[in-house]
């Protein structure tokens, strides 16, 4: 698990092209965003529960829901379902709602029409500070065993 602090050393060290955007109040909502970036370009990493084990999925905004059946069977899963909060911040050590897009020692799922945007915006572990990042670093730096 990554500070903030750390989180930036590694990112510079790593050649990311990225930024940290500090706010007053958690983004919960597109609405919570829109003083801060583009909501249309948030990148939520959603911990999921698999057969194989906790699974990261950095996944569009703009997708809506994400759709469990078409992932189990796009990447082989015998089961699949959301984290449970508990083991997510055992395992992880971050909180549902502020798992950081890089960092985390998880297999990644990661969602290509990120690619079609400069940044993407996304967390940090710090519900008060956001990642502003060039899509091809996060898929760069995790673990990605598929792309959608």
């Amino acid at each position: 698990m990554y500070t903030v602090e750390q989180l930036e050393e590694f990112l510079k060290r790593e050649g990311a092209d990225f930024e940290l955007i500090r706010q007053d109040v958690p983004i919960l909502s597109a609405q919570d965003a829109e003083p801060y970036y583009d909501a249309a370009r948030a990148a939520p990493t959603f911990v999921l529960q698999s057969d194989r084990g906790l699974v990261a999925c950095v996944y569009s905004a703009n997708r809506g829901r994400l759709g469990f059946e078409a992932l189990k069977s796009a990447f082989g899963f015998g089961k699949l379902k959301m984290a449970d909060r508990k083991k997510v911040l055992k395992q992880t050590g971050y909180e549902v709602g502020a798992i950081p897009l890089v960092g985390l020692e998880l297999d990644c799922i990661f969602d290509d029409a990120l690619l079609e945007y400069d940044y993407i915006y996304g967390g940090t572990g710090d519900p008060l500070v956001t990642l502003k990042i060039a899509p091809g670093d996060v898929a760069r730096l995790n673990r990605v065993i598929g792309r959608l």
